[in-house]
């Protein structure tokens, strides 16, 4: 591990709730020297999905070899042969380059790394303002079939009872509020002054 031992952001949600638009707007933001922790994932790409940049894509076999090899901070089978993880190696790559860590990740994966690192991790939970208007946002990405929107939405009445584990709660219910909020949280978790 690097000598630079920085924060960790973690921004979990169900699908579609906005927490990658918050996670997006606060990489913009200089002054919190964020660095963005790709997620490892079994499945293949979406769209115009990147290795390297959106996730690192790891073929089935080989990510079970990486879970047999404790080389991850936190790893879920998210759906049926469908893992999602977090590699040691990205949170040491993050902070070799003396930078905190961001995360947007799933709700399990959120609390594992928040008790791993339970006084260097602030945990945000980005609440939708309802399940049908998930629904809404996933249909209008257009990115997957209807039983997968049907599939998320019945993870995601499972993934919002565990928001009071959380430290923190944001409503996505107006994303400009929202993305204030966040901004906050994250500079009072680092100590900036205003």
């Amino acid at each position: 591990m690097s000598d630079f031992k920085g924060k960790l952001f973690v921004f979990s949600a169900p699908s579609g709730s906005g927490k990658t638009t918050i996670v997006r707007h606060l990489l913009k933001q200089e002054k919190f020297n964020l660095e963005f922790s790709i997620s490892a994932t079994s499945r293949a790409p979406r769209g115009e999905e990147k290795d390297g940049v959106d996730y690192y894509f790891i073929d089935l076999k080989e990510f079970k070899s990486h879970i047999k090899n404790d080389d991850f901070l936190e790893w879920e089978e998210v759906y049926r042969d469908n893992f999602y993880g977090t590699l040691k190696t990205e949170v040491e790559r993050i902070w070799a380059l003396k930078k905190h860590v961001i995360f947007d990740i799933d709700v399990v994966g959120g609390l594992r790394i928040k008790k791993k690192f339970p006084e260097e991790t602030l945990s945000v939970f980005v609440k939708p303002p309802s399940v049908d208007e998930l629904k809404i946002r996933l249909k209008k990405r257009s990115t997957e079939s209807e039983d997968k929107i049907n599939m998320r939405i019945a993870k995601a009445s499972v993934e919002l009872a565990t928001a009071p584990q959380f430290d923190k709660i944001i409503k996505n219910y107006e994303l400009d509020v929202a993305l204030k909020e966040a901004e906050e949280l994250v500079g009072e978790f680092l100590n900036l002054k205003k």
